[in-house]
């Protein structure tokens, strides 16, 4: 199930070196007014799962607070929209009726469709690529990318119903691994230590820590007013404005004194994978044309995006491979990009990603990422473009930057986005 010399084979394609070769038709820089272009995005805080603010709050209510947040600050009115698509992972059928409820919570016209889509981990991002591939075929002129997820209230572990005959082919039988099992595969085949592990670890909280008391997460956070019910059994209403997973205390030591949790000589502990979460995040984006004729702010570019397929066992590797298709795409190279948020599923990917495409750590999640933050599964790819755009807007100059995933059985998606500058 394993073989070494199958999974190399994968590993090393020509397209994968650190140096992606420059397209000769690449529109990074360019304007047109076919553009896809990102006019505004908001997320809620992410709470911790099960014990954290959003606990009792489910996942319609969290994707109504920023989809109307959203609209309110940029003045449009919701039967502009052509579209709304929504990635969720863990609601019944993807979350269509949740979303569809939240659509009306929203004060949303019924006129205005909506839907939702599953690309597990990718499942924000995936929602932000549908509505674009609907924009640059003329289908609508706006449209709005969401994610959401509460992983308080729907929990990971069934895979619903499946053949017998999975257990007869490999690939098949790996893409139900447990997610931890894959992080260890990655640590093991790569000789990812559990020392660079924790370290990667503690940076993501120091960053995030560092972010948050400085207030840079306040002009993308919704503050949500809601229900949260205590140790004692007792209902109060709480405002939540501050991401609650982020541990400024965390150090080296404690990291290191973490138990492995999935296998008793493994390196993946709880301090150095994400955590599970609730959260919600909306991106409205339109062509350049269409938003331009109402007036509305252009916060970024979308110039390329790519999602690949890998080994499902290391499925963590996933970014080390559609990075550099979407860079490809927009004739960029990873000395070009200023900011790269991937999402830290496990640090042991991360690492392993970062250290493949020769990535500056200086320029990987500058704000911390999942470890810190935590990884809401359907929230997570439109909270990461969120984040991106207002960390290059911050730097007041043009810049790019590229969102990137893992993704469970085995895929890996990116996106790369170019801030025109003020």
């Amino acid at each position: 199930m394993h073989r070494l010399k199958i999974i190399s084979g994968h590993l090393s394609p020509a397209g994968s070196s650190t140096r992606v070769r420059r397209s000769q038709c690449g529109s990074a820089g360019s304007s047109s007014p076919e553009d896809v272009v990102v006019v505004h995005g908001r997320r809620t805080a992410v709470g911790k799962a099960k014990r954290g603010a959003f606990k009792d709050t489910t996942p319609d209510e969290l994707l109504s607070a920023v989809m109307t947040a959203v609209l309110t600050d940029v003045g449009l009115s919701a039967d502009k929209l052509g579209d709304v698509c929504v990635g969720n992972v863990l609601q019944p059928g993807a979350g269509a009726l949740m979303a569809r409820v939240a659509h009306f919570l929203s004060g949303f016209p019924e006129t205005v469709p909506c839907y939702t889509t599953n690309r597990q981990c990718s499942s924000g991002l995936q929602a932000l690529f549908n509505i674009a591939g609907a924009i640059r075929s003329r289908s609508i002129d706006l449209g709005l990318a969401c994610g959401v997820e509460s992983m308080s209230l729907r929990e990971l572990g069934n895979p619903g119903d499946l053949s017998s005959r999975l257990t007869d082919i490999d690939k098949a039988r790996d893409c139900i691994i447990p997610m931890g099992i894959t992080s260890e595969n990655v640590a093991e085949r790569f000789g990812i230590s559990r020392e660079k592990q924790d370290a990667f670890a503690l940076s993501s909280q120091q960053k995030a820590a560092r972010a948050q008391s400085s207030g840079l997460f306040e002009q993308e956070i919704v503050p949500v007013t809601t229900r949260f019910e205590d140790n004692e059994g007792k209902e109060r209403q709480v405002t939540v404005a501050k991401d609650d997973g982020i541990r400024a205390g965390t150090t080296l030591a404690g990291l290191n004194k973490l138990r492995p949790a999935f296998k008793p000589d493994g390196s993946t502990t709880a301090g150095n994978s994400s955590q599970v979460s609730d959260g919600a995040a909306a991106v409205l984006i339109g062509r350049r044309s269409a938003v331009e004729a109402l007036g509305l702010p252009v916060l970024g570019v979308l110039r390329a995006s790519a999602v690949v397929g890998v080994p499902p066992d290391v499925m963590g590797i996933g970014p080390a491979f559609a990075i550099p298709a979407a860079l490809e795409q927009a004739g960029l190279t990873v000395d070009d990009i200023d900011v790269f948020e991937i999402n830290e599923a496990f640090a042991s990917q991360a690492v392993y990603c970062v250290e493949k495409l020769g990535i500056p750590l200086e320029k990987v999640n500058p704000n911390g990422g999942a470890i810190a933050l935590g990884h809401p599964l359907g929230c997570t790819g439109a909270r990461q473009v969120v984040t991106l755009l207002n960390e290059l807007r911050r730097r007041g100059r043009r810049a790019y930057g590229v969102v990137s995933m893992c993704i469970g059985t085995g895929m890996g998606a990116a996106a790369v986005f170019e801030y025109p500058g003020p």
